[in-house]
């Protein structure tokens, strides 16, 4: 007589208990910190809440009102200017930083790595608080230099492009080092074999480049990109340090998470910070959808 299926799978279950007994912390811990969390952010954002009251059901309302809010496009915005000005030097940078690594004439290499990686793990605070003193529009260190120059002084914390530029020159410095590294191990799986024979068929390096090192690449620097995408889509310490839970003069550093913090923390409406996050959930996943075919490219097909 054959054995019904769920009784098979609960006689493997308790055959291999100790082996499910040992991983459960892990599948406990991500119910609790990951799966309720997503859950409960999705229930709220249907319903009005302050933190401490009774919950009143919203239907639709939240998201009606974030749809009509300029304020959530005006963070939408920034997001976007800050990860367009940060995002692609960034990428850049850390392909350029990656070939040095990798050229045979350089020495000290794992110095150099340690070097570019380190700013990946110092403090953000840390960080946040010396780009401050950097670009203060009083006696800060980019306008004394400005100032030796005999160059105009810019309030650098005070206009929409400054604040910007603040932002993403942290963005910048802070990530280039770990995309480098990133790429330097993408680089040494390509065989040299294939330079070789290159170089014997008569190609020049930037031919070597564009035909061997970039489409061997593309997977390392689609997932560069779709991380770069994530990350910088939730932007939020670098801008509330600098430049306080309001994003600064006319909201210029407003980022849609520190807007989602100031409605939910500091206006206490959980509910429509909910449906603030629900809404960037949907927008990092369009467009981690678009660059990722953009890199792809028609090749892939």
């Amino acid at each position: 007589m054959p054995v019904p299926p769920k009784r098979q799978l609960a006689k493997e279950i308790w055959k291999n208990r100790a082996v499910y007994t040992a991983i459960s912390p892990f599948y406990l811990l991500f119910a609790v910190f990951g799966l309720f969390p997503i859950g409960f952010s999705l229930y709220l954002a249907f319903h009005k809440w302050d933190g401490i009251g009774e919950m009143t059901f919203n239907g639709f309302n939240n998201s009606s009102y974030m749809l009509t809010d300029p304020e959530f496009w005006q963070a939408v915005g920034n997001t976007f200017m800050i990860w367009i000005y940060s995002t692609i030097p960034m990428l850049f940078f850390a392909l350029i930083v990656a070939f040095l690594l990798h050229a045979p004439f350089i020495r000290f290499k794992t110095f150099f790595r340690i070097g570019f990686f380190l700013p990946n793990v110092t403090s953000i605070v840390a960080v946040s608080i010396i780009f401050a003193a950097l670009f203060a529009n009083n006696y800060g260190i980019l306008n004394y230099v400005m100032g030796v120059f005999n160059l105009p002084l810019v309030a650098w914390l005070d206009v929409p492009w400054g604040i910007k530029a603040a932002l993403s020159s942290m963005v910048i410095w802070r990530w280039t080092g770990y995309n480098a590294v990133i790429y330097l191990a993408g680089l040494q799986s390509i065989p040299t074999t294939l330079y070789e024979a290159a170089k014997i068929d008569g190609a020049t390096g930037i031919q070597s480049f564009f035909r061997i090192t970039i489409p061997l690449l593309r997977p390392v620097i689609l997932f560069t990109v779709i991380t770069s995408t994530i990350g910088g889509m939730q932007l939020f310490t670098e801008p509330q340090i600098l430049l306080g839970n309001n994003g600064g003069t006319g909201g210029a550093g407003m980022t849609i998470v520190l807007y989602l913090y100031r409605e939910s923390f500091i206006n206490n409406y959980f509910g429509y910070g909910a449906t603030v996050g629900w809404g960037m959930f949907l927008i990092i996943a369009l467009f981690s959808f678009i660059n990722w075919k953009i890199v792809q490219g028609p090749s892939s097909k």
